[in-house]
């Protein structure tokens, strides 16, 4: 049986990676939090370098990781993420955790850890799981009763995928590439992926 919690990355391998606040605790409390994760993660992948002035962090190669799919949640986070290089991508988890642990501890008087334990991770070993993890991840708003419609979720990749919002933070073509079209994913997303047979064929990838 495939073991669930996976920390030997290796290059070219993509993942599914899930953190969540300690204790459950919400770990994104306002827009400004949500806005603070995602600068973090952009400076970290090398997006962003003109605005390292203003937070003390230093990033990876932009090749070194491939951020393909994210959803932030006020309690937890996902990411569906490659490991181009030889950079393990327990760095990175290390990196965009302990930063943003300093920001809400400061920001919110809390002390002790802010993420629960350590992250979680599995592979993904082909291109059906992959993009039927995109779903999954995007879904997670609607599925937790934040919204009505995953559109009107700011914090997740999901804009990006059915060209709402124009951004360089997430590489969707490689599960992209897999549909005819743009409305193609999004059908994907909003009407297929419900079928219970298609979220059982990802169940060892879902790690929350």
């Amino acid at each position: 049986m495939r073991r669930r919690d996976y920390k030997e990355f290796a290059p070219g391998v993509s993942y599914h990676i899930y953190n969540r606040g300690n204790g459950k605790m919400e770990i994104f409390r306002d827009d400004q939090d949500y806005l603070n994760f995602l600068k973090r993660l952009r400076l970290l992948l090398g997006k962003a370098r003109g605005t390292l002035a203003t937070i003390r962090i230093t990033p990876f190669e932009p090749d070194e990781f491939s951020l393909l799919s994210y959803c932030l949640m006020p309690n937890h986070f996902h990411f569906q993420i490659e490991q181009n290089g030889e950079v393990p991508l327990s760095k990175l988890m290390l990196k965009i955790c302990t930063s943003y642990s300093m920001y809400f501890n400061r920001k919110y008087e809390h002390v002790g850890h802010v993420f629960q334990d350590q992250f979680k991770a599995v592979p993904i070993e082909s291109d059906n799981q992959s993009a039927a993890l995109s779903a999954y991840i995007h879904q997670n708003p609607k599925v937790g009763g934040l919204v009505n419609t995953l559109t009107d979720w700011a914090y997740s990749s999901y804009p990006e995928y059915i060209g709402l919002r124009k951004g360089d933070l997430v590489d969707p073509e490689p599960i992209l590439d897999q549909f005819a079209s743009k409305d193609g994913y999004r059908l994907f997303v909003e009407e297929r992926f419900a079928d219970i047979l298609e979220r059982k064929s990802i169940e060892e990838l879902l790690l929350d």
